[in-house]
């Protein structure tokens, strides 16, 4: 059984997928608290759910692309069969995942999921020593990086991590602005002066729908 907090069809606000049609399943937990959460309502609550229970009403939404997301995903050793159950639907699968220590590995899951982990910045609040360091070296191709940069401090920290030899090199790599604290336009401003090699994104859901935080 599994721990759902929410299951709905939008558009995909982040990631190479962003401004796709999406069924997003948000399961219920998180083991980090991170200064800029913006989904601590899936910390708790939600219902019991059995897989084919997900799968059910993931069809009912009528999509192929499915995000598995949370709070922490894999804090539910289910995820990973749920994440099989969806691929063997027909289903395109995608897992956010904070890739911290205390969760299952990222290796867990099924081949052919695609994985965008949220790579901890200072700013977060949380120690760059719960980042699961060897676990990241499982990436590949069409998993992503993704570096949430809520300041200069940030992105300077981002800059010299893409350095790392611990960082899979065939992952793709992705700079977001903290939505509200820094102007994207700044951000990339910093990417071009660079000549950074990565993909700058803004959280498309906070552009289409501005004044809402759930369903989105």
């Amino acid at each position: 059984m599994l721990q759902v907090h929410e299951i709905y069809r939008t558009v995909l606000g982040e990631s190479r997928d962003a401004g796709r049609l999406c069924a997003i399943v948000r399961l219920t937990g998180c083991h980090r608290r991170c200064v800029w959460c913006d989904s601590a309502h899936a910390f708790q609550g939600g219902e019991r759910l059995s897989r084919d229970e997900v799968l059910a009403r993931v069809r009912g939404l009528g999509v192929t692309l499915v995000l598995l997301t949370g709070g922490e995903p894999l804090l539910q050793a289910e995820c990973a069969d749920l994440a099989a159950d969806l691929l063997a639907d027909g289903r395109e699968v995608v897992v956010e995942t904070s890739g911290t220590r205390g969760a299952e590995p990222l290796a867990s899951l099924p081949a052919g999921v695609r994985r965008v982990v949220d790579v901890k910045t200072p700013g977060s609040g949380i120690p760059a020593e719960q980042i699961d360091w060897e676990g990241l070296g499982c990436l590949g191709p069409d998993d992503e990086l993704k570096f949430v940069i809520g300041d200069r401090a940030d992105y300077d920290w981002t800059v010299r991590t893409l350095d790392d030899p611990r960082l899979p090199r065939a992952a793709a790599r992705t700079l977001s602005p903290v939505h509200g604290a820094l102007d994207p336009g700044e951000l990339a401003g910093w990417v071009v002066a660079d000549a950074l090699d990565v993909r700058v994104q803004v959280q498309l859901h906070k552009v289409l729908w501005p004044h809402r935080d759930r369903g989105v």
